[in-house]
């Protein structure tokens, strides 16, 4: 029997004395980051949301296996939020979607969460109609043309079901009641109610894909609404990625037992603690930022060494080369070097130790 199935569906119930201390510990990191922000000011805060949302949009789409461009989403990112540098490239229109309905989600979090606003997100995760090579129903609630909803792995003929979504002739009146629920005032702690949005619409996986998407996008949402605040500075996406296959596992432990909820919220609560600590080392790391750009006032450079410095704060991946700066910075490579040669000498980058072939480079005391 899947959850859906019991007949107390929906009533949900959760032991509050267990939950004590692990939300206890998520509410005072979340004061923690409250109170470094505050010292970083609006111009470094602004950096930092854009940090986290960047984090967000990647972490989001990774978990269900897209791999999105950094660069893109964040060019695609700053330039909505009107981050200044925010932007290294020009936008990347694959990833314009995922964007446009994480701030929706967040920066007009006070708005009505409706069932037309929630078949646009998801029409806006698939603007092609596909979903990889197949064709699926978009901007609608799911039909189940094709058979039920299920949540299936292993090969052809030999699937393992972890889940079955309730039938598409309930989806309607099982909408119409989670959106009352999240219209409502959030009575109860607000990590608890970004976590019971998620697993309730996970649950009923009203779409034929983008389910999990719009359901972590709905629990930053309700983070948002319950915090006062339209920005976000955290990422739980981020968390739920680094731990995947605990999470599918307390879905699936969740979705199959009863309307007792406890477990799956202490892993929720304990991945939220986790995130909210994560951004306080991201908000050092915009520190570090700013005091580079402070040190370095004075300092001429191009759009192509700004961008390139950038990065290099931001925690490029892997090692710097000229071929990696011409790639990125679209320019030959002569120009690459030049740009390289040019920051040596004004002591901005050094070169890792190594031979000449495929040399390296990092910011001075990097």
């Amino acid at each position: 029997m899947f959850i859906w199935e019991r007949p107390d569906w929906p009533r949900f119930r959760w032991d509050a004395h267990r939950l004590a201390l692990p939300l206890a510990a998520a509410h005072v990191a979340r004061g923690r980051l409250a109170a470094r922000l505050e010292r970083l000011g609006f111009p470094l805060q602004s950096e930092a949301e854009l940090r986290a949302t960047t984090e967000e949009t990647l972490r989001n789409a990774e978990i269900e296996g897209e791999i999105l461009d950094r660069a893109s989403v964040r060019s695609s990112l700053a330039r909505r939020l009107g981050v200044p540098d925010g932007a290294l490239g020009p936008e990347d229109q694959r990833v314009a979607g995922i964007v446009e309905v994480t701030l929706d989600a967040t920066r007009a979090c006070a708005a009505p969460l409706t069932r037309e606003r929630l078949w646009a997100w998801q029409a806006a995760l698939f603007p092609t109609g596909r979903s990889g090579l197949s064709a699926i129903r978009v901007g609608a609630w799911r039909d189940d043309a094709r058979g039920k909803m299920q949540v299936v792995s292993g090969p052809i003929g030999r699937e393992t079901v972890h889940y079955e979504a309730p039938p598409a002739a309930r989806i309607d009146a099982e909408m119409d009641r989670f959106l009352a629920w999240f219209a409502a005032p959030i009575a109860i702690d607000g990590f608890v109610h970004a976590a019971l949005a998620h697993l309730w619409f996970v649950t009923l996986h009203p779409f034929e894909d983008g389910n999990g998407r719009i359901a972590r996008v709905l629990a930053d949402m309700s983070l948002a609404r319950s915090e006062a605040s339209p920005r976000r500075f955290y990422s739980l996406s981020a968390q739920i990625r680094a731990h995947r296959a605990g999470y599918y596992r307390s879905l699936e432990r969740t979705q199959r037992g009863d309307l007792d909820i406890t477990m799956h919220l202490l892993w929720f609560a304990a991945r939220a603690a986790k995130a909210v600590a994560a951004a306080e080392t991201a908000s050092a790391g915009v520190l570090h930022k700013a005091e580079f750009w402070q040190a370095h006032a004075g300092l001429a450079v191009n759009e192509r060494q700004r961008a390139m410095l950038g990065r290099l704060l931001d925690g490029f991946q892997g090692k710097l080369t000229s071929r990696k700066w011409a790639a990125l910075g679209r320019c030959s490579l002569p120009t690459a070097q030049r740009d390289i040669r040019d920051l040596i000498a004004r002591g901005v980058l050094v070169r890792n130790p190594g031979g000449s072939r495929n040399a390296s480079y990092r910011l001075d005391g990097g």
